[in-house]
């Protein structure tokens, strides 16, 4: 899963990035709020943590802009402003989510869980597919209730394909959601990937739909 955190605090920025990064997210930092509008509408994030009082362009507007040009992706309103109507001003411009500073890094963390999940159509924490199991507080993948050991960008593979459960997943798709856009990838990288979680959960825990992508719900071709 792929995130953008828009916070001009380098402080606070560098907290919330490592903290969602050991949950297992890929995470990417920008503090000015003109460049986090143009990345959150040309690139595909799978939430943001907005902050909204950003240099360049604050952080409400942001949003407002997003929401009108169509852009749908979860968004965590993050602010010290703690006034209410200032609150529902952030929900009413298409916000998800509100949480305001100073703030409990573990609950910011779980709240950006719950976007991911809902937004996928998944209310619970733990998403299954077959006898696979997704538990995402605690990052642990289990096959037949057995936990399988998996590196991180495994787990962010499975992940997310088991949010994204009965759908078919393109090559370039994942590839935008599992590696950073400036890092240099083989032309089979997502293959390799593929076949090494195989070998761990099973050959048909991935299916191949040829011509198309991978799913982690459906019959093989």
């Amino acid at each position: 899963m792929r995130l953008l955190v828009l916070e001009d605090d380098p402080g606070i920025a560098a907290t919330i990035r490592s903290a969602l990064e050991q949950a297992g997210l890929l995470v990417e930092v920008e503090k000015d709020g003109e460049e986090g509008w143009f990345r959150g509408d040309t690139e595909p994030y799978d939430a943001v943590v907005l902050d909204l009082g950003l240099p360049g362009l604050d952080g409400l507007t942001v949003l407002k802009r997003w929401r009108k040009a169509g852009r749908t992706l979860p968004v965590l309103v993050l602010t010290a402003r703690g006034n209410w109507d200032e609150r529902v001003e952030g929900i009413d411009a298409g916000a998800d989510d509100y949480l305001t500073k100073p703030f409990r890094v573990e609950e910011l963390v779980a709240r950006v869980r719950a976007l991911l999940r809902r937004a996928a159509g998944h209310p619970s924490p733990v998403i299954e597919v077959g006898d696979i199991s997704l538990d995402t507080r605690q990052m642990r993948v289990a096959k037949g209730g057995l936990p399988i050991q998996l590196s991180p960008q495994e787990y962010r593979l499975v992940s997310y394909l088991m949010h994204h459960r009965g759908r078919v997943v393109s090559q370039p798709e994942l590839t935008e959601h599992l590696y950073f856009q400036d890092f240099e990838l083989d032309s089979n990288a997502i293959e390799v990937l593929v076949r090494r979680v195989r070998q761990k959960l099973g050959t048909e825990a991935i299916l191949t739909r040829r011509g198309f992508g991978y799913t982690m719900d459906g019959e093989p071709d």
